[in-house]
C-alpha cells in the first residue's frame, strides 16, 4: 500500500465508491445523532474534512439551509454529483497538507479521516485553527485495535476464517502507517489541542447487512494488496466472499468512536 499525497490510503481507487456507500449506510445515523446533538441549525457556517462522498454533506445542507454553508473538501472531488450543489462549496483539499478551507466555521466535521492521514496532528490542529470561539468539531475514527474481530462470536471455520482476513486487514494497514489505535485516544487529543467540554461515545455493531455490504466492499478494495504481500490468498478472499453473502457469519465493524468537543 501506498502513500498516495499526505493520506496512507487510496480513496480513489474504482472500487473505493462501494465502500464509501457501505460505510454511510453503516454509520450515517450515528454521526447524523451527534451532529442534532451539537445544535446544528439553518445559518451554520460548516467544514466537512475529507468528505469522501456526498451523504453527510446533502443531509448538513439540508439543516443549514440557505443562510448557511457547507464547505465540503477532499483530495479527491469526483465522487461528487447533482446531489451537490448550493449552499455546498466543493473544493480540492489536503487536510494534513493545506491550510484550513477558511475560519469561522460554526461546526468541523470529520468522519474516517484522520488515521489515515500523515501529520494527524497538523491536521487536527489545522480543523481546530478553523472553528470560530464556541464553535464545535466532531471527530469520528474505527478503532480496529480494540475489537479486531470480524467474528466476536468465533463457532466454526466460516468465522475463522473471517477473523483471520480481518486481521491481514489490519496488519496491512499497519505496515502503511494507519494508526488503529486512534480512535480512543480522541478525546485526551481535542482536549490537548484546546477543546472544552469534550465527551465520547462508541458505536460497535455486532451484526447487521450493513457490518456485511461493508465487509464485502472493504475486501473487494483491498483484495489485490492482500494477495500481493501475502497475507491472503484469492481463495481464502472467494470462500469468505462466498460466506458472507451466504449471511450466516454474524459479522461486525470495528468500533466507531465519536469526540466531540467546543472551541473556548
Amino acid at each position: 500500500m501506498t502513500q498516495t499525497d499526505g493520506h496512507l490510503l487510496d480513496s480513489r481507487q474504482p472500487e473505493a465508491g462501494p465502500r464509501h456507500d457501505a460505510l454511510a449506510a453503516l454509520f450515517d445515523p450515528t454521526t447524523f445523532r451527534h451532529l442534532e446533538r451539537l445544535g446544528i441549525g439553518s445559518g451554520w457556517r460548516c467544514w466537512e474534512a475529507g468528505a469522501g462522498g456526498a451523504s453527510v454533506v446533502s443531509w448538513l445542507a439540508k439543516k443549514v439551509g440557505p443562510t448557511g454553508r457547507v464547505v465540503a473538501t477532499d483530495t479527491d472531488t469526483s465522487w461528487a454529483g447533482p446531489a451537490v450543489r448550493p449552499p455546498v462549496e466543493l473544493r480540492v483539499h489536503d487536510v494534513g497538507a493545506d491550510a484550513p478551507p477558511g475560519e469561522g466555521f460554526d461546526l468541523v466535521h470529520a468522519r474516517f479521516v484522520l488515521a489515515d492521514v500523515v501529520d494527524r496532528e497538523q491536521a487536527l490542529q489545522s480543523m481546530v485553527k478553523a472553528l470560530r470561539p464556541g464553535g464545535r468539531l466532531l471527530v469520528e475514527e474505527a478503532d480496529p485495535a480494540l475489537q479486531p474481530l470480524a467474528c466476536p462470536d468465533e463457532h466454526g471455520p466460516e468465522q475463522h476464517l473471517a477473523n483471520r482476513l480481518r486481521a491481514a486487514l489490519c496488519e496491512s494497514y499497519a505496515r502503511n502507517g494507519t494508526d488503529l489505535g486512534y480512535g480512543r485516544r480522541l478525546p485526551r487529543l481535542l482536549r490537548e489541542a484546546g477543546l472544552r467540554q469534550v465527551e465520547a461515545e462508541a458505536y460497535f455493531p455486532v451484526t447487521s447487512s450493513g457490518c456485511a455490504a461493508l465487509e464485502s466492499a472493504t475486501l473487494r478494495q483491498y483484495r489485490q494488496r492482500l494477495v500481493e504481500t501475502g497475507l491472503a490468498t484469492d481463495q481464502d478472499i472467494d470462500r469468505h466472499l462466498a460466506n458472507v453473502a451466504a449471511d450466516g457469519t454474524d459479522l461486525a465493524s470495528a468500533p466507531l468512536i465519536s469526540a466531540w468537543g467546543r472551541k473556548p
